[in-house]
């Protein structure tokens, strides 16, 4: 490390991104200091993936346990299922608290010097950390921004953080609404609608596009809606908006069309999930200050993470995570991390995002990886060459079959001319899990002709991508 500097790199966030992008600095011999003005872990550990998780771990035995057709079947029969809402969160406290002080304990360990108080560029290489009305600076050769992302709430919705919310307070599980309305289909939207109705919560879904999970391959949006909407206590409203929303006892919901913007109805619920998606956490991190200019909030970097002012790098300035809009996920976070202080060692690496899987905790699951039917036919279009998809059902699954969860599909997309994975899209039981054999297929390159040759382990589930990819070699 130069004189100079009071630090090789300092990073502004201790989210997922932060915390992984800190491990490797230290690996990689860097002198590295982490600045956080709230929790360690940020959003994944706090208010996302984690508590989120947990409540869906716990509702999930809920809906199994209810479910005596799928019992009876096994020849297992259940007299009553009895739960305690505080229980359940208190479950997702816990395990906040828990993960929260591991990363935190790592951190101490590799020495990550942990400076609380909110950070702020104010020159290139110098930064601010505000604490408690006190005001200190520090430098660094390297400063790496990744200060995670919040809620949106779109315009005409009241938050009250009680009876209209936002998935910040949702994972705390305070009360189990009797009738509760969630705006937005993604995968928040998701999996909230999968513990409340596990839980007894009557629901009303409103999206305002026309089909309900944006940005999932097709085909999949519609046997997740055939098994994870229809079965259900879930009322839906599509190509509908909720233009004003009021809370209260109870709250009111103005729906106008999304096309005609006409109001067309009014609910009266009693809670409100907003789950619209989030945006980039940059408003207070000083960008103004060295001329930065974010594009939609989102901090313009290039595929080593530098970021950028007029298409030109900012030296020794990096960005990581939600608030560069490439991938709003914790694992992509910290997989750009490590690909920063790669490029900070003068390792030269970029990232592949086409390889970074993606997962919905429902039951069953949903995971995807790779481009979805529809891009991958529009990159054909665009580069000349045709496109091709198989898939295989869980109910022809021998694993599957054995434990009575059928539901289901893997779904392999594919160059038709030289059998290269392009997309892989997964709905059934442990989704989740599998869809890593195909992200690092799609990371190497691999085409369906080479992976119809892997062996895997049977009975097991990983076998309906193993059918998948013979039947697509056969295809070619």
């Amino acid at each position: 490390m130069s004189d100079q500097f009071d630090y090789d790199l300092v990073i502004i966030g201790a989210g997922v991104g932060g915390h992984g992008t800190a491990l490797h600095a230290v690996n990689c011999g860097l002198k590295t200091a982490i600045v956080e003005a709230k929790d360690i872990g940020g959003t994944c550990v706090n208010r996302g993936c984690i508590p989120s998780k947990a409540l869906l771990a716990a509702s999930g035995r809920v809906r199994e346990l209810q479910n005596h057709h799928h019992l009876s079947s096994l020849g297992i029969q259940v007299d009553g299922v009895v739960f305690q809402r505080e229980a359940i969160a208190d479950h997702a406290t816990n395990l906040v608290n828990k993960i929260q002080g591991d990363l935190t304990k790592t951190l101490k360990r590799l020495k990550v010097d942990v400076i609380r108080g909110w950070g702020k560029i104010i020159d290139n290489q110098k930064i601010s950390v505000l604490a408690d009305d006190e005001e200190k600076f520090i430098t660094a050769r390297d400063i790496v921004l990744c200060p995670g992302s919040i809620p949106f709430t779109p315009r005409g919705i009241e938050i009250d953080h009680k009876t209209v919310f936002t998935s910040d307070e949702a994972v705390k599980l305070e009360s189990l609404p009797q009738w509760i309305a969630i705006i937005g289909s993604g995968y928040i939207g998701l999996e909230f609608s999968d513990i409340y109705t596990a839980l007894g919560c009557e629901v009303t879904m409103i999206e305002a596009l026309d089909d309900l999970m944006p940005g999932f391959d097709p085909e999949i949006s519609k046997i997740a809606e055939r098994i994870l909407i229809k079965p259900r206590d879930i009322e839906i409203y599509s190509g509908v908006f909720a233009s004003k929303v009021i809370p209260g006892s109870p709250v009111t919901i103005e729906l106008t069309d999304a096309k005609t913007k006409e109001v067309i109805d009014f609910l009266e619920v009693d809670a409100c999930l907003v789950a619209t998606g989030r945006i980039p956490a940059t408003k207070y991190l000083g960008l103004e200050n060295i001329g930065i200019e974010t594009q939609q909030g989102f901090i313009p970097v290039n595929d080593r993470l530098e970021v950028l002012l007029d298409g030109k790098v900012v030296p020794h300035l990096w960005a990581v995570g939600d608030v560069t809009g490439k991938m709003m996920l914790a694992h992509a976070a910290s997989g750009q991390g490590m690909i920063a202080v790669e490029n900070i060692c003068g390792r030269d690496r970029t990232v592949n995002y086409r390889s970074i899987p993606a997962a919905t905790f429902t039951h069953p699951e949903i995971s995807y990886v790779g481009l979805t039917e529809p891009a991958a036919r529009k990159l054909g279009e665009r580069e000349g060459f045709k496109i091709a998809s198989v898939k295989t059902h869980f109910k022809g699954n021998s694993k599957a079959l054995a434990e009575g969860e059928t539901d289901g599909i893997a779904k392999v997309v594919y160059h038709q001319g030289t059998g290269e994975v392009l997309g892989v899209h997964i709905i059934g039981p442990h989704a989740s899990d599998l869809i890593q054999e195909a992200a690092n297929a799609i990371a190497q390159h691999q085409s369906v002709q080479n992976l119809a040759f892997n062996i895997h382990p049977h009975p097991t589930l990983s076998e309906v991508l193993d059918e998948a990819f013979k039947r697509a070699d056969v295809a070619i």
